[in-house]
């Protein structure tokens, strides 16, 4: 697990928003095992109550589950992933807006510009322009 932390958003917001990231992408499948709280921590050399908090807040999003004592795992509710997927995805469209806004650039153009980068970064890494 790689995530680089940055000092402005508390640490486990910044663990909740990786595998946030990381389950919407798909990264992270449904029903799959995450790392023990102590585990992550030491991987991230972080505090095993940030760790704890940001488990804790993912638990009650419905993001993960604990069965007893067995690891925790990714859940297995599309819709809660649906749900993640389009809210990342919705928070990114606001952020680019906001970025773009001041250029005063026509909606045609922006959108043209858009999806001709889009289709371009997507051939250069090899993947399929949908």
């Amino acid at each position: 697990m790689r995530l680089k932390l940055d000092s402005r958003t508390p640490v486990y917001m910044q663990v909740v928003q990786h595998f946030k990231e990381q389950i919407a992408s798909g990264e992270l499948k449904m029903g799959e095992e995450i790392p023990s709280r102590r585990e992550l921590a030491n991987r991230l050399k972080i505090n095993p109550n940030t760790v704890q908090r940001a488990y804790k807040e993912m638990e009650e999003a419905g993001l993960i589950y604990t069965e007893g004592n067995m690891p925790s795992k990714i859940t297995k509710d599309e819709h809660v992933i649906k749900h993640v997927r389009e809210k990342l995805l919705k928070e990114t469209i606001e952020n680019f807006i906001d970025s773009v806004h001041a250029l005063n650039i026509p909606l045609d153009e922006l959108l043209l510009l858009v999806t001709e980068n889009y289709k371009k970064t997507l051939a250069d890494r090899g993947e399929a322009n949908d």
